[in-house]
């Protein structure tokens, strides 16, 4: 089955990068925040991001009523960043399962933001989130684009067929 990303951006995404979930109402007026958690299937063809309820109001709002989402997964040192984008994103509850995923995206964000100069103390607070403040949405991406600084950078991604 086709796919958008290939198994390096797969794996980007995977390793937990930073995460910036928008989408946009109506009106085209955007909406953006930071994920605090993110998960990508082994295959690519479903994520899931979990931001916090009482500061992605709006942001929650647009995905509920337009199904849009895009999200940006950039790692901090080297700057690798790809957008995916899809037009049926859905809500539901966060549940024991996604633990594992909140915690390996916790420490997978403190490692990288380390190597930028802030400690583990910086990437806690602020990705901190009562587990019952929180959502996850779900998606599978429809388009991808390489947003890598560089001469690259905006063009879309083909899918690739997996072996």
């Amino acid at each position: 089955m086709p796919t958008l990303l290939s198994a390096d951006y797969i794996a980007l995404v995977d390793r937990g990068v930073s995460t910036i979930v928008a989408s946009r109402d109506a009106q085209l007026r955007p909406s953006v925040m930071r994920a605090v958690g993110a998960r990508i299937s082994t295959n690519g063809q479903r994520i899931t991001v979990f931001l916090r309820r009482s500061q992605s109001r709006q942001l929650l709002a647009d995905i509920a009523t337009t199904g849009h989402i895009a999200v940006v997964f950039s790692d901090p040192p080297s700057h690798r960043t790809v957008q995916v984008k899809a037009t049926a994103a859905v809500q539901r509850a966060v549940l024991p399962a996604d633990e594992p995923a909140l915690q390996s995206y916790l420490s997978a964000m403190q490692h990288a933001v380390a190597q930028v100069g802030y400690g583990p103390q910086y990437t806690a607070a602020m990705l901190n989130a009562p587990r019952d403040d929180l959502v996850a949405v779900e998606f599978s991406p429809e388009a991808a684009f390489d947003q890598t600084p560089g001469p690259h950078a905006g063009e879309p991604l083909r899918k690739e067929r997996q072996p």
